[in-house]
Order: structure tokens, then sequence, then C-alpha cells
């Protein structure tokens, strides 16, 4: 499970078995996960989070897109 962006309290990573999917990063804080599609970004689940710290999640990932995407296509397609 590499972790890919360190934010705050939020670690982004990926499950080495997540390759047969569309990209997308794991999120988690004390133990709550959301799991957010890359290509568009959006919301696949959550556990734990309230709204506010969704909408606060969706922006981080936005804003990181780019080298998310980067991240993933490195770690599974090489």
């Amino acid at each position: 499970m590499p972790t890919v962006l360190r934010s705050g309290p939020y670690r982004f990573f990926f499950y080495a078995g997540d390759q047969g999917e569309p990209p997308h990063v794991h999120i988690e804080r004390d133990g709550d996960i959301a799991k957010f599609w890359l290509k568009p970004v959006r919301l696949h689940s959550s556990g734990g989070f309230n709204r506010p710290e969704i909408a606060r999640l969706t922006s981080l990932v936005i804003d990181h897109q780019t080298g998310l995407l980067e991240e993933w296509n490195a770690y599974f397609n090489d």
C-alpha cells in the first residue's frame, strides 16, 4: 500500500490489488476511509467522514489530480 501523498492528517494511497480498476485513490484519517475515482474526480465510497470533510477531500483530490494520476500510472503500468 504505497503512500502517494500526505496532506495534513490525510494519507493518500493505493492498494496493490487495485490494478484492474479505473484510476483511483484511497484516503484515510484516524480509521475513516474514502475512495475517489480520479478521471473524473468523484467520490466512490466513504466510511466515517462527514460532508464538510468530504468536500475538503474532494478539493484536495482535484488539486492533486495530475500528480495522483502520474503516481497511479507509475505504480501500476511500470
